[in-house]
C-alpha cells in the first residue's frame, strides 16, 4: 500500500477480500466499504514485520471518522492492535480473541491480520478458516445486500 498508495493493495489485501467474501469492486467502493487504518503512515519495517502502527493516529482521527459512519454498520476489527482498542472484552492473545468470533457478530468481525506472515498461525488454528469464514462472509453478503437494512 505505501508503493502504490492504495490500501490493501498487495497479498494481504487479496486474502482480506477472499475472507470477506467481496470482490475488488465491492472493497473499494466508498459508499459501501471505509477502511480507517490504525495508523495513517506507513510505521517501517522492524526485525519481525512493520512496526507497530503510531500511537498518536487512532486517538486522534478515529472518533470523528466513526461518527461520520452510519450507526448501522459491521465493523471488521483486523489485528491485534485494532482489537487491543476496540474489543474491550478480548482475551489475552489474539487467539483467544479471534476464537471468540462468533460471539462479535452481527455488529463486528474479528480477525488476524491476512498478511502471509500469519500462515503459520493459520495452520495452527485451522478452525478460523473452516469455521470462521463461512460465517463472515455471510455476514459481509447481508450488509452488502441491495436490499440490507
Amino acid at each position: 500500500m505505501h508503493e502504490s498508495g492504495v490500501p490493501w493493495d498487495d497479498p494481504s489485501g487479496v486474502r482480506l477480500r477472499d475472507w470477506l467474501g467481496v470482490s475488488d469492486e465491492q472493497f473499494y467502493d466508498p459508499d459501501a466499504v471505509a477502511l480507517i487504518p490504525m495508523g495513517f503512515c506507513y510505521p517501517g519495517t522492524g526485525k519481525s514485520g512493520d512496526l507497530p502502527p503510531r500511537e498518536e493516529c487512532a486517538p486522534l482521527w478515529h472518533d470523528q471518522l466513526l461518527a461520520a459512519l452510519p450507526a448501522n454498520r459491521l465493523e471488521v476489527i483486523i489485528g491485534q492492535y485494532a482489537q487491543a482498542r476496540y474489543i474491550p472484552d478480548r482475551g489475552t492473545t489474539l487467539t483467544e480473541t479471534v476464537s471468540r468470533w462468533a460471539s462479535y457478530l452481527p455488529e463486528r468481525v474479528v480477525m488476524p491480520h491476512p498478511s502471509p506472515r500469519n500462515r503459520r498461525w493459520l495452520t495452527q488454528n485451522p478452525w478460523f478458516e473452516a469455521e470462521a469464514i463461512p460465517a463472515i462472509r455471510k455476514r459481509v453478503a447481508e450488509v452488502l445486500a441491495p436490499d440490507a437494512t
